[in-house]
């Protein structure tokens, strides 16, 4: 694997890898010392030009844990808030000679871009996408397969494949980069994908995608093995989009009487950060069958599989 910018560049075979990878990365966590000296000698760039609190943090905790040096840089306190193009930036950031970058950015496509321009310069460095405007985050998608798994697990030890099994996304769907990545990575293992929102936040060209739609959260939950409920996007709205905030939640929040609708054990996911009492109420996101807080823990393990992939045992 040379760069992950895509959920879509990842085969069934190349997913469960990385999740068996993470299994073992996992066990790290568990250690008084937390260390393994993978990429001794490796350099990755965290480049945020987004506010973040999961994802750099993880991405942090996952490139020290491996022994590699861990540089972060966000655009309030760079170049870029002197009007320095992106551009110039990650290029300036290259020249250094580091590993590899770990992007995150408000406009759709922008990792894709600083692939593009590396490979014109020669530069051989690894480009990681942790999140592109509406577009993807696929280590999210990752790390919530994870979960999942890990969830499945537990009554099919063996399980590596979605077959047969039913996750609703449910929310704001059309601003949602975590939408778009579980989709791909989900329908690569197998899983059947219902996507769920009011049909102003329903993507266009949703019906080109693999997946089931409604316009009715109550009629899906039945069904559901996992449900994840996605973050409303007030930065990314200019309003209009439902009523009030009130009739959203009576409409597609998780609520408490919800809560009885679905199959006894099953997941209750959120990528975070959540609006409590918007789209999740304090009774979903705390209850016992939640995975927010196993989805969170994840995610180092994840990253440290990916970043091995990458820097590691993709070059050896």
């Amino acid at each position: 694997m040379r760069h992950l910018l895509s959920a879509a560049d990842l085969g069934r075979a190349e997913t469960i890898q990385i999740l068996d990878l993470a299994e073992e990365m996992a066990q790290v966590q568990a250690r008084p010392v937390k260390k393994l000296p993978a990429l001794r000698g490796r350099t990755v760039v965290n480049l945020f030009f987004e506010d973040s609190t999961r994802t750099r943090s993880s991405f942090e905790l996952a490139g020290k844990w491996l022994s590699a040096d861990v540089i972060n840089i966000s655009a309030k306190g760079s170049s870029v808030s002197k009007g320095e193009s992106l551009r110039d930036t990650v290029l300036t950031v290259a020249a250094m000679g580091v590993d590899a970058l770990v992007i995150r950015h408000h406009a759709s496509g922008a990792p894709a871009q600083v692939r593009r321009w590396f490979e014109e310069g020669g530069i051989d460095a690894h480009v990681l996408n942790a999140g592109d405007g509406t577009h993807e985050h696929p280590t999210q998608a990752l790390l919530d397969a994870f979960t999942l798994r890990r969830h499945f697990r537990v009554a099919e030890p063996d399980r590596n494949s979605f077959e047969g099994r039913v996750v609703v996304i449910a929310g704001d769907v059309t601003h949602s980069r975590v939408a778009r990545s579980n989709v791909l990575l989900l329908r690569t293992l197998g899983a059947e994908v219902v996507l769920v929102a009011p049909p102003t936040l329903m993507p266009s060209g949703v019906e080109t995608w693999p997946v089931a739609t409604s316009n009715d959260l109550d009629e899906v939950l039945p069904e559901a093995d996992a449900v994840m409920m996605l973050r409303v996007q007030r930065e990314r709205m200019s309003g209009g989009y439902f009523p009030t905030p009130r009739e959203y939640t009576h409409r597609y929040g998780l609520t408490r009487e919800r809560l009885t609708r679905l199959k006894p054990g099953a997941a209750i996911c959120h990528p975070g950060p959540m609006n409590r009492g918007l789209e999740i109420s304090a009774d979903a996101a705390d209850a016992a069958n939640s995975l927010i807080l196993d989805q969170v823990a994840a995610g180092v393990a994840v990253r440290m599989s990916v970043l091995y992939e990458l820097l590691g045992g993709g070059d050896n």
